[in-house]
């Protein structure tokens, strides 16, 4: 346990809680479920008596035989979650690893899935599900809602894990969305926008546009990217995405 401190690494231990995040995703022996760091199998146990089939994927090596020894039926993937390959699954169910709750959440929105329920850090999963207006809404919040319908669930103590952590977790329910919440004529223009506009959060559009897309005459010019709902930001890129196919036609 203390090597495993000195990682990062905290172990869910409270059974209640692990009972829980399997009852979210309402797990049956239908399913295949893929979960990422596994550590010390605590929610391997519970994924194992309701899962027609587990996979899970682990980096560390020590926690990899132990989990391989003590579920033999588990389909254990030994790696880095970011770079190995990702088996198919229906639901994942997982106790991440905080460090990399960004890029994991939106490899996980390119797969083919049902249902995800994961742990995060609470100020990550405030920020996941914030909206337009909330002192917790950022870049990540449009991208996640563009992608997936995210639910928080539960506030986790840090007593339901060991070593205690030092800050709360919390529970998100992600549902992939079969279609956009809107259109956006360019989906890499639109991450930029999103991407350009947080980045300079505090400014006006205009100001926080100007230098890299120009003059972009829109209604909401005089307002600040904490103010814009997902759909507003995907106006002004259609709008931007609109400005330059106009400027190659005319340069043609």
């Amino acid at each position: 346990m203390h090597r495993r401190r000195r990682l990062g690494q905290h172990f869910m231990v409270d059974e209640r809680i692990l009972q829980e995040e399997v009852e979210y995703a309402d797990i049956s022996d239908k399913d295949t479920v893929l979960e990422v760091g596994p550590g010390m199998g605590a929610l391997t146990k519970h994924l194992v008596e309701r899962a027609g089939k587990v996979i899970a994927i682990e980096k560390d090596r020590a926690l990899a035989m132990m989990i391989r020894d003590t579920f033999p039926d588990v389909e254990l993937i030994e790696g880095d979650a970011m770079k190995v390959e990702w088996p198919d699954f229906n639901k994942m169910v997982s106790n991440i690893p905080y460090r990399i709750s960004s890029p994991l959440t939106f490899r996980l929105l390119e797969h083919n899935f049902e249902v995800a329920v994961l742990t995060y850090q609470r100020e990550f999963a405030e920020r996941l599900v914030a909206y337009a207006g909330d002192i917790a809404y950022s870049r990540l919040s449009v991208m996640a809602y563009y992608r997936a319908e995210m639910e928080y669930l539960k506030t986790i103590p840090r007593n339901a894990f060991k070593p205690q952590p030092k800050v709360e977790s919390a529970i998100v329910r992600i549902r992939p969305r079969k279609e956009p919440p809107f259109h956006v004529e360019d989906e890499k223009l639109f991450e930029d926008v999103v991407r350009t506009l947080f980045s300079a959060r505090r400014k006006m559009v205009r100001s926080a546009l100007r230098p890299k897309y120009g003059v972009v005459d829109t209604e909401f010019a005089d307002m600040r990217a904490e103010e814009l709902t997902p759909d507003e930001i995907g106006e002004i890129s259609n709008l931007i995405h609109r400005i330059k196919q106009e400027k190659q036609e005319n340069s043609g």
